[in-house]
């Protein structure tokens, strides 16, 4: 490690001030601070709060976290796959499939947003930081595994450029991210982001009955014609296959990281634990959707009003949104009391969207994307509602 620190302390003064390679210093101090503890010290005068819990560790904790949804989504790509074309298949070799076709759309979100990330910070002469170490993992989890990879590279480009630089960098953004470049691709190209394109066939032919649709698009179509949803369930090729606790375990059709509810309360876990994610926010999207479920089964003016309301918990990306998207510490709401309210209604959204809204059945990007506008107003009201509380216990 000291001749590698030598040789980054040699080629670091010909991007200081008047070196050679000046206007490359941000980029060249990124790759310094990731290789090496920046030597930074707090002011020798007033009061300093030490903290071990920095923005990069904060950062690798939710990638922790995500592992176990990255991990289950490529063997389940492989799964829907091998189920698609008919055939039998270990859990290795159904693996390995799914990481082979994850992977690159994993790379592509990074080397392409990271690229994005400098180039923005060299223009404009900012310090790299590592919030995009966090939606670099996002963005592959939320698209399905069929996506074309130069998609995922414009959605991200527009994501990092149109969600975070404009506002002025990570800690500044109003929008997620990732929510961001899953909308772009959603109005921009919806026939691959939609619909029965979550499953990889390649040159193989599906076997007859079988058609890789979501259980979120089953149930809309279901709803639409009026029949049962349960019953739509049941009657797939496979009556298993979109049984509650398949949608639970996650074995369905999906994007890659949002189909197993189980993997996302793992995440949750690690998050709460941590610190890191907020258990009101989680609580509330999951209180507010089985709340306004229950709302519509008694008023159960349609068949998707009449779906029980525990299925709205475990299909679609609810639970992924609830823990990894609307627990964002930048677009979240801040204050204690918002919080609450912010997941609730991020909750009954969701809901109020896929039941009402057919050309959008998942509803929890639009729910999130709407309550991060959301959220600094909703601080505004807790913080005001608090000064109006003290003043008047001043006044007595």
């Amino acid at each position: 490690m000291k001749a590698i620190r030598d040789l980054v302390d040699k080629q670091k003064e010909r991007f200081k001030k008047d070196g050679k390679y000046t206007n490359m210093y941000r980029a060249f101090e990124a790759l310094e601070t990731f290789l090496f503890v920046p030597n930074h010290t707090t002011p020798a005068k007033g009061v300093q709060i030490r903290d071990a819990n920095d923005l990069k560790r904060m950062m690798m904790t939710v990638i922790i976290a995500m592992v176990p949804c990255l991990l289950f989504g490529m063997w389940n790509a492989g799964h829907q796959h091998y189920l698609a074309i008919g055939q039998e298949a270990d859990f290795l070799t159904k693996f390995l499939l799914g990481a082979q076709l994850v992977i690159p759309i994993v790379a592509v979100a990074y080397i392409v947003g990271l690229a994005t990330d400098f180039a923005s910070c060299v223009i404009r002469n900012h310090a790299v930081n590592e919030g995009y170490l966090v939606s670099g993992m996002l963005i592959p989890l939320i698209m399905p595994v069929t996506i074309p990879l130069w998609q995922v590279a414009i959605a991200t480009v527009f994501a990092v450029i149109i969600a975070r630089e404009v506002f002025g960098g990570t800690g500044m953004n109003v929008l997620n991210v990732a929510l961001t470049a899953r909308a772009f691709l959603y109005f921009a190209y919806p026939t691959d982001i939609s619909g029965s394109v979550w499953t990889y066939i390649g040159d193989a032919t599906a076997i007859e009955g079988y058609s890789g649709a979501t259980a979120l698009a089953i149930a809309s179509e279901a709803s639409a014609a009026g029949n049962s949803v349960v019953q739509a369930f049941a009657s797939n090729w496979d009556s298993s296959m979109y049984s509650l606790s398949s949608l639970f375990m996650g074995t369905v059709p999906g994007s890659i990281g949002e189909t197993s509810t189980l993997m996302c309360l793992i995440g949750a876990a690690i998050l709460i634990f941590t610190g890191v994610g907020s258990w009101k926010i989680i609580l509330g999207v999951f209180g507010g959707a089985y709340a306004t479920g229950l709302l519509f089964n008694a008023l159960a003016l349609n068949e998707y009003m009449a779906m029980p309301a525990e299925y709205h918990l475990v299909i679609g990306g609810l639970a992924f949104g609830a823990v990894f998207m609307a627990t964002d510490p930048v677009t979240a709401a801040h204050t204690e009391s918002a919080k609450w309210v912010y997941g609730i209604l991020i909750g009954v959204l969701t809901v109020l969207i896929r039941v009402f809204n057919p050309a959008y059945p998942e509803g929890i990007m639009l729910a999130i994307l709407f309550m991060n506008v959301m959220a600094p107003l909703l601080d505004y009201f807790v913080v005001e509602a608090n000064k109006k509380r003290r003043l008047q216990r001043a006044t007595v």
